[in-house]
């Protein structure tokens, strides 16, 4: 018996890297699975059949089950798609990890508006289309579900050049936890992961280490897809090569004032004891 067996599973931007060893490990699970790809480069740019009809090929070679779909993440008649996909397959939804994205990189100021606005739109607004979908269809069902967004350090903590992919994996840190308290009654978990993998997203990034191949992450999605993450539940986890860590945020003890509103200068003559752990 496999920790999936019975379960259909959605992986968008599944044709290659980080979401082609979901869908493998999913599938080796026992999970029926729907890959979604655009087929197109890491811009975002140009689109194809191939790339999830390759891994399709894979997970029913390896003895599975799956389906291919080609929709964008970026619309919401493109999230309605994939869901869809799944009904008519295999005529359910389980699981759903969203992690297709795009790369569009550039400092602030020479950054133009396209740039922002594509990236965005299929990172956080990807998100935000299939998961809808997918939570209207897994609370239909009535037997909960599992929702798995990425989120990425680049927004939990910063990396120059990216305030558009910063601001779309931030985002989806607060889309995460918001969505995991409104569906936490239907039995339907929402979490996140940050990967850290060498893939063709990153793979111009020296300072991913080498040996952090994408399967490494996997594991992690397995378990937060299965029965065994059932009361896991609007977290967000970093997934950096071997390490698996949790992203909580810290807010300090601060200072009260007793009396009147703070002046500026107090502020600064309290800084120290505001900003103390």
């Amino acid at each position: 018996m496999g920790l999936l067996d019975g379960k259909v599973a959605v992986v968008t931007g599944a044709g290659g890297g980080l979401g082609r060893c979901y869908a493998l490990a999913l599938a080796e699970h026992g999970a029926r699975l729907v890959v979604n790809d655009l087929g197109g480069a890491v811009d975002g740019t140009g689109s194809g059949s191939a790339m999830a009809d390759s891994v399709v090929e894979e997970i029913r070679k390896a003895g599975g089950e799956a389906a291919a779909n080609y929709d964008t993440v970026s619309t919401m008649e493109g999230g309605a798609a994939i869901v869809q996909t799944a009904v008519d397959a295999f005529g359910r939804l389980d699981i759903v990890v969203n992690n297709a994205g795009i790369l569009r990189d550039k400092t602030l100021r020479k950054m133009d508006e396209s740039m922002w606005d594509d990236v965005i739109a299929v990172h956080l607004k990807g998100a935000f289309a299939a998961t809808q979908a997918a939570a209207r269809r897994m609370v239909e069902q009535a037997e909960g579900g599992r929702i798995i967004n990425t989120t990425s350090v680049s927004g939990l903590i910063g990396n120059f050049g990216q305030s558009n992919y910063g601001a779309a994996k931030c985002g989806i840190v607060g889309f995460t936890r918001v969505v995991a308290l409104e569906l936490q009654r239907y039995g339907i978990t929402v979490n996140a992961i940050a990967p850290t993998a060498v893939t063709r997203m990153t793979e111009d990034i020296p300072s991913t280490p080498r040996e952090f191949v994408p399967e490494l992450v996997s594991p992690m999605v397995v378990f937060l897809a299965s029965d065994l993450a059932k009361d896991v539940t609007g977290r967000v986890f970093g997934v950096h090569g071997p390490r698996i860590c949790e992203y909580r945020y810290v807010m300090t003890p601060g200072v009260a004032k007793a009396e009147g509103l703070w002046t500026p200068e107090e502020i600064s003559e309290k800084f120290a004891d505001i900003t103390r752990g």
